[in-house]
C-alpha cells in the first residue's frame, strides 16, 4: 500500500512552534504507512538542542523586520522557487504547526501545487502585547488559503467559527498533546520548600498582578520563580519585592526548558485569559502538579487532570487553590506517555482529512 506524504513546517525562530512541529513530525512517522518531510527555520533554535530533529529542511527566514519586508518583496520568485520544490516531492497534505509571517508563502505555493493545506490556529485573537506586527491580518490570509484547520480548544474553534475568514472551513478541535516531557523527580520528592514556577511571557494577561496579590495570601512558606522575557513592570517588581519569590526576566533557550520544569512542584497559571497553554502541557508531561485560572482554553485543557486545580482569575481564589494544593495535593498520576499522545494527534489529523 503506497505510504501517504505528509509535509509539516513552522519557520519561527524559538519558542513554542518549532517544538511543535518537530514533536508532531515525529508522532506522524510513527504512523504505518505514512512518511513526514519536516521544514524548520534555519535559525530554528531547536536545531541546535537535545530536541533537534534527525532530518530537516531549512528555509532561510530573516533576521529583522527590515529582513521580512525584503522577503515579501521577493515573494514572486519565492513562492516560485517553493511551488518546483514542492513538485519534485509532492506531498499528499501539509499542516503547517503554527502560522507565522512567511507561512502565506509557503501555503500559496502549496495550493498552486495542488496540495490541501492543514492549519493548526492557536489563538483566535491576539492577546494584548503578545505576538508580531499583522500578526492577525497575516493569519486571515493563510486561513483563507487552508483546505482546513485545527484547534487545540474548542475555545478557540468557537471563536473562530464566527469569523468570516472561517466560512466553509473545517474545523477540528482537538486536545494539546503534552510535550515530550522530562524524566525529573516526582514533585515534592526533595523534602524542602514547595517549589512554585511561573514561567513563560511575563505579560499583563498571564495575570501577573493577579498572582502578586496572591502569593502574600499563600499560607505555607514556598519558594517560588517566576521565569520569562518580558517588558519590565510594577506587576514584575511587586513580585520581586515578596519573600521567597525570585523574577527572572530572560529567554529560557530549549535546552534548559525540561530541567526548569523538573524543578517546580507546582506550575502556576494565573491568567486573565487563554486560548491554551503549551507551558501547562509541558508541565503535564513532566509530571508536575498544576494551578491554572479557569479561562478561556485552560477549562478544557485540565479539566480532565486530577493533579491540576482551577480556579476563579481572583487572588483570593488564586492564594486558596495553591494553599489547599499544598497542604492535601492529590496522588501522583503516571506520567503520560507524550509519544503516543502526538502519535494520536497526527492520526486523528489524517483519519479526518487524508484517509
Amino acid at each position: 500500500m503506497t505510504a501517504r506524504k505528509v509535509f509539516v513546517w513552522q519557520w519561527g525562530k524559538r519558542g513554542a512552534g518549532p517544538r511543535i512541529a518537530v514533536d508532531l513530525a515525529n508522532g506522524l512517522a510513527a504512523l504505518p504507512r505514512t512518511s513526514v518531510q519536516l521544514s524548520l527555520s534555519d535559525q530554528a533554535e531547536i536545531l541546535h538542542s537535545h530536541h533537534a530533529p534527525a532530518n530537516v529542511l531549512t528555509f532561510r527566514t530573516y533576521r529583522s523586520a527590515f529582513g521580512l519586508f525584503c522577503k515579501f518583496l521577493q515573494a514572486p520568485v519565492i513562492i516560485t522557487r517553493l511551488f518546483m520544490a514542492i513538485l519534485g516531492n509532492k506531498p499528499d497534505i501539509a499542516i503547517c504547526a503554527m502560522p507565522g509571517p512567511l507561512d502565506v508563502l509557503m501555503a500559496h505555493a502549496l495550493r498552486r501545487a495542488g496540495v490541501p493545506v492543514i492549519t493548526i490556529i492557536h489563538d483566535a485573537r491576539a492577546h494584548p502585547g503578545d505576538g508580531y506586527p499583522l500578526q492577525m491580518f497575516l493569519q486571515r490570509i493563510l486561513i483563507r488559503q487552508s483546505s482546513s484547520l485545527v484547534t487545540f480548544s474548542q475555545h478557540v474553534a468557537k471563536t473562530l467559527s464566527g469569523d468570516a475568514s472561517c466560512q466553509g472551513k473545517r474545523i477540528l478541535s482537538l486536545s494539546h498533546p503534552p510535550f515530550i516531557g522530562t524524566n525529573a523527580a516526582p514533585p515534592f520528592s526533595h523534602q524542602g520548600k514547595p517549589k512554585l514556577l511561573m514561567f513563560g511571557r511575563l505579560l499583563p494577561y498571564k495575570g501577573l498582578d493577579l498572582l502578586a496579590a496572591a502569593l502574600p495570601q499563600v499560607d505555607v512558606p514556598i519558594e517560588c520563580r517566576v521565569i520569562g522575557q518580558g517588558p519590565d513592570s510594577p506587576e514584575l517588581a511587586e513580585l520581586q519585592k515578596i519573600n521567597g519569590v525570585q523574577v527572572e526576566n530572560r529567554w529560557v533557550p530549549e535546552n534548559e526548558l525540561s530541567q526548569l520544569i523538573g524543578w517546580a512542584d507546582v506550575l502556576l497559571l494565573p491568567y486573565r485569559e487563554a486560548s491554551q497553554s503549551g507551558v501547562g502541557a509541558m508541565a503535564a508531561a513532566g509530571g508536575r502538579y498544576i494551578v491554572a485560572t479557569n479561562v478561556g482554553g485552560l477549562t478544557e485543557q485540565f479539566a480532565g487532570n486530577s493533579q491540576a486545580v482551577l480556579c476563579e482569575p481572583e487572588p483570593a481564589a488564586i492564594a486558596q487553590a495553591i494553599t489547599g494544593l499544598l497542604k492535601n495535593p492529590p496522588p501522583i498520576l503516571p506520567v503520560p506517555d507524550s509519544t503516543l499522545a502526538w502519535q494520536e494527534l497526527g492520526r486523528n489529523i489524517l483519519d479526518r482529512y487524508l484517509p
